[in-house]
């Protein structure tokens, strides 16, 4: 179809739009920037998760470590305990065994000491105390000579490693007869033949007892 242009102006052209370069130029930094942004979160994110997991971690051996450590105080204290016990019985057991020392003998000191006084020619026992090892006596005599003749018997029985004379002295209130008193202090040493017999064995049999005074 055939157009005629009465006006006799010229028909201007159609304009085309041009696409500016400037859009896509701007819109890449900022699809560089997000996908740095979310990578940076990423990283944090790891880096957060991989610390979060070692103080989970850190904080469970912690909680081992302080369960164990009051586990130990409470055996410590009970070590504590059983050594206290340990040291009360073994008091008890030296007591004991002191106790049966003492005893172990003690019939055959008797005797031999009652053997030993009248065997002494005037000689007379008033008391006789045994604390320990240690015999204490105290008695009257009718001459010094009697004192030795009866430390000398002490000596030699085999009962006493040291028997020692604490005082001697004439008797005042004695004016009839001359008389002196005397304190004498012995350490008991058992013969070997006694502190090698069991306890619970009877001891052999002693001579016979006789009077502690002979006049």
């Amino acid at each position: 179809m055939i157009r005629i242009n009465l006006l006799g102006q010229i028909r201007p052209k159609a304009s085309r739009r041009t696409v500016s370069t400037g859009d896509t130029g701007g819109a890449l930094p900022t699809l560089f920037i997000g996908a740095g942004v979310i990578l940076g979160v990423l990283v944090l994110g790891f880096f957060y998760y991989t610390w979060q997991n070692q103080l989970n971690k850190e904080n469970a051996e912690i909680k081992r470590l302080t369960a164990q450590k009051t586990d130990l105080e409470q055996t410590k204290l009970q070590v504590e305990a059983f050594e206290k016990q340990k040291a009360v019985l073994q008091q008890r057991v030296s007591t004991i065994e002191q106790l049966q020392r003492d005893r172990t003998g003690g019939q055959e000191l008797l005797d031999m000491v009652a053997n030993t006084v009248s065997r002494t020619e005037n000689l007379w026992l008033t008391e006789m105390v045994r604390k320990g090892s240690v015999l204490s006596m105290e008695g009257s005599s009718a001459s010094v000579n009697a004192v030795a003749n009866f430390i000398t018997a002490l000596k030699r029985s085999g009962y006493f490693q040291k028997v020692e004379i604490k005082e001697t002295k004439q008797d005042d209130k004695s004016t009839a007869v001359q008389t002196f008193l005397f304190q004498i202090s012995a350490e008991i040493t058992p013969p070997p033949a006694v502190q090698a017999r069991p306890a619970n064995t009877p001891a052999p049999a002693a001579a016979a007892k006789a009077p502690a005074k002979k006049g």
